[in-house]
C-alpha cells in the first residue's frame, strides 16, 4: 500500500512541476487533446495506462 501512496505522490509532484513551470504549454496540450476525437482520446488513455503498467512491472522486476 505504501508503494501506491508513493506513486500517487510522485504523479502529483510531476504534474505540479509541469503546471508551475510551463502553464502555457499545458493550455496548448489541452487544446490539442480537446481537438482529438473521443475514440482517439480513449486510445491515448489506454496507451498511457499500458505504459504505466509496463513501467511499474519493470521497476518491480528489476529495481526492487
Amino acid at each position: 500500500m505504501s508503494w501506491l501512496a508513493l506513486g500517487l505522490g510522485l504523479v502529483l509532484v510531476i504534474e505540479g512541476l509541469v503546471l508551475a513551470l510551463a502553464p502555457s504549454r499545458i493550455e496548448d496540450m489541452l487544446a490539442t487533446i480537446a481537438a482529438l476525437g473521443r475514440d482517439q482520446r480513449r486510445v491515448l488513455g489506454l496507451v498511457a495506462v499500458a505504459a504505466g503498467v509496463g513501467i511499474v512491472g519493470l521497476v518491480r522486476a528489476f529495481g526492487g
